[in-house]
């Protein structure tokens, strides 16, 4: 996707093949900046730190940082560090499991000496399959865009309403439930988009906003608490988020908040869609009460970061000094609030009997 008109990925092998890059998504919107990845601790801290975040995005990191330690040591006993050292970043997203996975059937039964070139090959297939699974969701998504425009009778604009960042930066490319939305800007339907503010990290204003405004699509940001309003109002004309895990039963685990837009959304009749890439499907659970909640430093619930009318970025304290604070980083929307998943094989109801339809293979 685009960065003031040039392309960008979301990571990439550095051409001297020694670290892979990534860019940092903690220092956006105000500073678009790179790092390098040199050794799995250090996609490990990318992952943790939040550097990389986004289900398939976390997944690529993993597996190019199971390349890192295999090229500084190829022993049985090192691919094992790296896989559990990795597996620990973050527990709620499953694509760092299925990615990991992954890593490990390749590269176990390979002689350590043939394990650098192997992990390199199979980090690159992972990001690449991601590029066309999020495209594929992005062509899916654009026809229920188009029937709802259609519905609407074409008039005004098709006001979209997400939560959280599920663009091109939480994946390798395109996003997940941003890609219906830049096909459809792409293809002359006149979008335009509320931008949760998504508290504590502000992804929605930090990176939802920042890509939009990058790729040229009307929107507006709003504090998390408009969306109901919005909806009552007529003003939203359908709801998409992403996904961190969705369980084979259809309940979604995504960023904390979700399950309250998809409340209103029900209560408005206001189509609640999930894009939803393949691998984040957990075939293991069908009970989204069983899916691990990750739950994160105090920090990010008491400070915010931000730009000053100096210029400066800088961190504030905003709650009294002494108050504890709780900070949840997910919630489970169950599939009964789901109007449809949207995947790269088409889209379905939000049901075990939905996804089985097809994903028969991977239910199996």
């Amino acid at each position: 996707m685009l960065v003031k008109g040039e392309p960008y990925r979301t990571i990439w092998p550095r051409a001297d093949g020694q670290a892979v890059t990534i860019i940092d998504q903690t220092r956006l919107p105000h500073v678009f900046a790179t790092v390098d990845l040199e050794t799995a601790a250090d996609a490990e801290h990318a992952i943790r730190q939040m550097l990389v975040r986004g289900a398939p995005l976390i997944g690529a990191t993993a597996a190019f940082g199971v390349w890192l330690a295999m090229r500084a040591d190829p022993s049985d006993a090192a691919l094992e560090d790296a896989l559990a050292l990795l597996l620990a970043a973050r527990p709620t997203a499953v694509n760092l499991r299925w990615a990991l996975d992954a890593m490990g059937a390749t590269l176990a039964p390979l002689a350590p000496s043939a394990r650098a070139d192997a992990a390199l090959a199979k980090a690159q297939a992972i990001a690449e399959e991601d590029v066309v699974i999020n495209s594929a969701i992005g062509d899916h998504g654009l026809q229920a865009f188009e029937e709802i425009w259609r519905a609407k009778g074409e008039r005004g604009s098709l006001n979209v309403l997400t939560h959280c960042n599920a663009g091109w930066l939480a994946t390798v490319d395109w996003g997940t439930a941003l890609a219906p939305i830049y096909k459809a800007h792409d293809a002359g339907l006149p979008v335009h988009v509320w931008v949760d503010e998504t508290r504590p990290r502000n992804q929605g204003f930090s990176l939802t906003a920042w890509e939009l405004l990058n790729h040229g699509v009307p929107h507006h940001v709003i504090v998390d608490n408009a969306g109901g309003h919005l909806m009552q109002r007529g003003e939203v004309d359908l709801c998409i988020v992403g996904t961190d895990r969705t369980t084979a039963a259809g309940d979604v685990c995504n960023k904390i908040g979700t399950y309250l837009k998809a409340l209103a959304a029900k209560d408005n009749d206001v189509p609640f869609y999930v894009a939803l890439p393949s691998p984040t499907i957990d075939w293991t659970l069908d009970d989204g009460r069983n899916v691990p909640i990750e739950e994160r430093a105090e920090e990010e619930v008491t400070q915010l970061t931000g730009r000053t009318a100096d210029g400066d970025v800088g961190t504030v304290e905003i709650v009294p000094t002494g108050s504890a604070a709780a900070n949840p980083a997910f919630d489970v929307t169950p599939s009964r609030l789901v109007t449809g998943l949207i995947t790269e094989r088409g889209t379905c109801a939000a049901s075990a009997e939905g996804l089985r339809g097809l994903f028969a293979d991977r239910a199996a």
